[in-house]
């Protein structure tokens, strides 16, 4: 069964973006970014909601030539590797995406029983869709040294608390990276 990995850059009081949707308060460090390319190179298939893929397509496909190495490289990997979008709204994806529409959940299930790598799910809407149903086995939290005071939560309200068992902490000079296991 394939690995599910949540992972987001969120502000110190946990939120995904500011409340004016930005997230010009995250900007990776070369190390954190090389960490992210590194990582992205081990996903199969990664699954976002509308929002985030929107927000990943209107830059990384289209990365300027003249930008820093590790932006263009990012870029590739992005566009190459596999991705399921979910949105009710969207009529058609590219880049090597699929349109999923309906039944989230059920669809998350099938993509983790029809492999054994490693696949992400970003977006906090979709997130927060299947963490009830402990689908995710992992939480990679990127926590900005920034307090928002709003915004989009990275977490959704649950009705029952969900047992992590912390796997690593790293330091970078943009963020410190929290590593969690569903227990």
């Amino acid at each position: 069964m394939r690995k599910l990995i949540y992972g987001f850059g969120v502000s110190l009081d946990g939120y995904i973006n500011d409340r004016d949707g930005s997230i010009d308060w995250s900007d990776p460090d070369d190390e954190l970014h090389q960490h992210h390319n590194d990582r992205f190179r081990e996903l199969e298939i990664v699954l976002n909601g509308r929002r985030l893929f929107e927000l990943m397509a209107e830059y990384w496909p289209h990365v300027a030539a003249d930008a820093p190495p590790i932006e263009r490289e990012f870029g590739q990997l992005w566009t190459a590797v596999p991705k399921v979008v979910f949105s009710r709204t969207l009529t058609e994806v590219a880049w090597n995406s699929t349109l999923v529409k309906e039944n989230a959940v059920e669809e998350v299930r099938r993509i983790k029983a029809e492999g054994d790598g490693v696949a992400e799910i970003g977006g906090a809407e979709l997130a927060a869709a299947v963490i009830p149903h402990g689908l995710i086995d992992e939480y990679h939290v990127y926590v900005s040294p920034v307090v928002l005071g709003g915004g989009t939560p990275m977490f959704p309200a649950l009705a029952e608390r969900i047992r992590l068992r912390p796997l690593e902490s790293r330091r970078f000079a943009s963020a410190q990276l929290l590593r969690f296991q569903a227990e």
